[in-house]
């Protein structure tokens, strides 16, 4: 079974350029380690919610959108494998810094899960 790892983070529209960047640079890096796939999406029918809804989930601010990314791995074991790998590359050293973050990386939010279906 494949398994994924989610994210969903607030970037400022203004640094929309800059995470673009960061985030080809880093799925690169996942890609060539062994990630099946590294996906990034922005925001485009996004609504606050009564109770719950992603701009609340980020704290979302004036100017602010919300990014949804996912990493998709073989397996719980090579994910684990691929990971440890990913925060010794030294492509990632630079990335790793939170000050060269072009996003507020305490509202980020993220996970591992475990499939449960896939429909082709």
């Amino acid at each position: 079974m494949s398994y994924v790892d989610g994210f969903v983070l607030p970037v400022p529209e203004g640094n929309l350029d800059a995470y673009l960047e960061m985030a080809r640079k880093a799925g690169e890096v996942w890609r060539d380690l062994g990630a099946l796939e590294y996906v990034e999406c922005v925001a485009d029918d996004v609504k606050p919610g009564v109770h719950t809804s992603f701009p609340q989930s980020v704290k979302l601010e004036p100017g602010e959108t919300v990014i949804f990314a996912w990493i998709l791995y073989p397996s719980r074991e090579e994910r684990d494998r691929i990971n440890a790998k990913v925060m010794e590359d030294p492509r990632m050293a630079d990335m790793m810094d939170p000050a060269n973050h072009p996003f507020d990386g305490k509202r980020m939010i993220w996970g591992g899960f475990r499939e449960l279906l896939r429909l082709p």
